[in-house]
């Protein structure tokens, strides 16, 4: 609940205004993007997701990190201590740290060409394995928060923010943000002192925007924020976790059948291709090479935490990519709308960054309390769905498979009305497999600037209402989510968002 800064209202205005008319609706440019990974289990996992969803993309780049986690060291010897202090108690001087080595994206790449043309028999936009290939590149991964040198990762992310094409970059941050900050320090060396200084720093400013998963090295701290303070960036730092590794601590029980082994095993791991073939799970029998800690594929050490065979054990970093998928819920025009990628809201010391974090809830209906995950874990069935018709995309024809339907609305999707007065709201939506829809219409109350409640009527039907409360004062806006899921299988869900501003 914030009122957006003229900044950033800008920013999102000029990259991704929405036509004011349903009519006029048409799909945006996909969104540019960044992968940057230290290669934990979790990455691993989550980069299988992304090549599922690699088709929603334009994925500009796929670059190998360091963190505080993982780093492979100089090869000579040198000894390094953590500047996190959680890690350097852990483990002390070391020469490297749980290392997976630099080809594991390159393997997954591959195993994806083994299904990349059935995937294509399902939509469109799907890039060649070749071309992902082409773009794998090694960054700063020496040690946690390595960026003295320049590396063929920081200087493609450099000539990327760079180059020619003025859509937003966004660089996701699986692990540190060093080699994102080496590719900076590289741009402001070369540029800073020379007359075209000031046009560079606003064209990276205007282009990049981070999106991280915790601080997980110094650099974001140490150098981006002072250098770069006008860069956007999207901080998540608590709704992750409903994705990753403490998930059966904050994932209702009502929702974590879909992060179940049984789950796991009918949809993903098993009869869906060797790209998912190779899903790290729990009790899976597998190791990662070069990380002694990965053992959640031993049944003995699952059941020291009371895991099942089979059971999810963490994509920290799908959040990341999850925000850049378009379906309906508009979140990308701002972080404080709320999507699959959660929801954030801007930061009062810096107008540039949006943050989740223990001020940012949504209430939870199954505790009935304010929550810090919710933003995130609300979205579970619906994305756990959506992740299990792509495994089925990779082995099925189309008639087998299922797939989303189409959602639009009737009316404008943001509309002007004064308290008191009556609201229509009207949509449709079509589905390419001709399957049943359901539909619900209903008040996204976190994302609202108006404190209060609104009664939907015929909420469940295309066409619903309500009246504005008399009390609502101008400026306020409610957020009314049209949601339409399919009857296929598994049951598939896209949105319509309008947003109703009070006079």
């Amino acid at each position: 609940m914030r009122v957006l800064g003229a900044i950033w209202l800008i920013f999102w205005a000029t990259w991704v205004a929405a036509p004011p008319l349903a009519t006029a609706q048409q799909k945006p440019p996909k969104p540019r993007t960044i992968v940057t990974t230290d290669g934990e289990v979790d990455d691993v996992d989550s980069f299988i997701r992304l090549l599922l969803y690699a088709n929603e993309f334009d994925i500009a780049g796929l670059v190998y990190s360091s963190s505080q986690w993982h780093y492979a060291g100089d090869g000579k010897g040198t000894l390094f201590t953590s500047e996190m202090q959680s890690t350097a108690e852990r483990y002390g001087e070391r020469t490297e740290l749980r290392w997976p080595g630099t080809t594991w994206m390159q393997h997954y790449i591959s195993q994806y060409g083994k299904v990349y043309d059935n995937l294509r028999k399902h939509a469109p936009g799907y890039p060649s394995p070749d071309y992902l290939q082409s773009i794998v590149r090694v960054g700063n991964i020496e040690f946690e928060g390595e960026m003295e040198k320049d590396t063929e990762g920081s200087d493609y992310i450099k000539s990327v923010l760079l180059d020619e094409n003025p859509s937003p970059v966004y660089l996701q941050i699986w692990g540190g943000t060093n080699t994102v900050a080496r590719a900076l320090k590289s741009i402001e060396e070369e540029y800073k002192s020379t007359p075209q200084w000031p046009g560079i720093y606003k064209k990276v400013n205007d282009k990049a925007i981070i999106y991280a998963v915790l601080d997980q090295d110094a650099t974001y701290q140490k150098y981006i924020a002072p250098h770069w303070p006008e860069i956007k960036v999207l901080y998540n730092s608590d709704q992750f976790w409903s994705f990753a590794y403490l998930w059966p601590r904050v994932v209702p029980v009502e929702l974590q059948p879909y992060l179940s082994g049984k789950w796991f095993a009918e949809n993903i791991k098993f009869n869906h291709g060797p790209l998912l073939a190779e899903y790290y799970l729990w009790g899976d029998g597998n190791q990662i090479a070069g990380d002694p800690e990965h053992t959640h594929g031993d049944m003995a050490e699952a059941r020291k935490f009371d895991r099942s065979q089979y059971d999810f054990i963490s994509e920290g970093d799908s959040p990341a990519f999850f925000y850049l998928l378009d379906v309906g819920l508009r979140s990308m025009e701002d972080a404080s709308y709320g999507g699959w990628g959660g929801r954030m809201v801007q930061s009062a010391e810096n107008p540039n960054r949006w943050e989740d974090g223990k001020q940012v809830t949504d209430f939870n209906p199954h505790t009935k309390k304010e929550d810090t995950t919710y933003p995130q874990t609300r979205w579970i069935d619906v994305l756990q769905n959506d992740f299990a018709a792509r495994a089925d995309w990779c082995v099925m024809t189309y008639e087998e498979a299922n797939h989303p339907p189409v959602v639009k609305l009737n009316n404008a999707r943001d509309l002007v009305a004064k308290p008191g007065g009556q609201v229509t709201l009207s949509g449709g939506a079509t589905d390419p497999d001709g399957d049943a829809l359901g539909y619900r219409w209903w008040q996204y109350e976190e994302a609202d600037t108006y404190q209060g409640k609104v009664t939907i009527r015929n909420h469940d039907r295309r066409k619903a209402s309500f009246t504005v409360p008399k009390n609502a004062g101008s400026g306020d806006t409610i957020h009314l989510i049209l949601e339409v899921t399919d009857a296929g299988t598994p049951q598939l869900t896209r949105y319509q968002r309008v947003i109703v501003t009070v006079e």
